[in-house]
């Protein structure tokens, strides 16, 4: 007979503050957190030192898996139009899931309105990344202007999962069409 070990208190509470914000933002008080961890403040406290911590905690614990879920593999040896195209196909299937609210690092930095806040720091270092993934593609497909081209694209990644996530559009036939002119117009090959 095997028994399942039960998660830390942590790693309860992570998942609690990655589920809670995602569905409830980041507004979500300290007592709906522990509650629904089933961890006491005072541990909350012992463990992550303020609720700031822990949402930093928990935006960081999933940006390995966010970026494994939208960027191709280091060894895809696709040309770099179409592994800028990946992106935007998994970012639209993502979009598609019945329970999307947007890209949870974009709604972070959007709902706490302060960039020096630990978890607005930790969302822009993830949103950098891709950006910075649009700008090396950009440039191995001999994009005129690499670091515009970055900019617009992640200009398009964020304003798609923006409307997805108030379910403003369905993003069918819009994305492919216009990331696929900006590559055109720069270049990317």
């Amino acid at each position: 007979m095997t028994t399942k070990a039960m998660p830390s208190s942590q790693q309860r509470l992570l998942e609690a503050a990655a589920r809670l914000t995602y569905q409830d933002g980041v507004n979500i008080g300290v007592d709906a957190l522990c509650k629904a961890a089933g961890v006491s403040k005072r541990s909350m406290y012992k463990l992550f030192e303020s609720k700031e911590k822990l949402l930093a905690a928990s935006l960081e614990e999933r940006a390995s898996a966010y970026d494994e879920s939208l960027l191709p593999a280091p060894d895809d040896d696709r040309p770099p139009r179409e592994r800028i195209l990946h992106v935007f196909e998994r970012a639209e299937a993502q979009a598609g899931e019945p329970d999307f609210q947007g890209c949870r690092y974009l709604v972070a930095q959007i709902e706490l309105k302060n960039p020096d806040h630990p978890a607005s720091r930790v969302a822009h270092r993830v949103k950098a990344n891709i950006t910075d993934f649009f700008r090396a593609e950009a440039e191995r497909g001999g994009a005129r202007d690499p670091e515009l081209l970055a900019r617009q694209l992640i200009l398009v990644f964020d304003g798609a999962s923006a409307r997805a996530g108030i379910k403003a559009d369905t993003q069918g036939g819009l994305i492919a069409p216009t990331v696929a002119t900006l590559l055109d117009a720069a270049g990317v090959r």
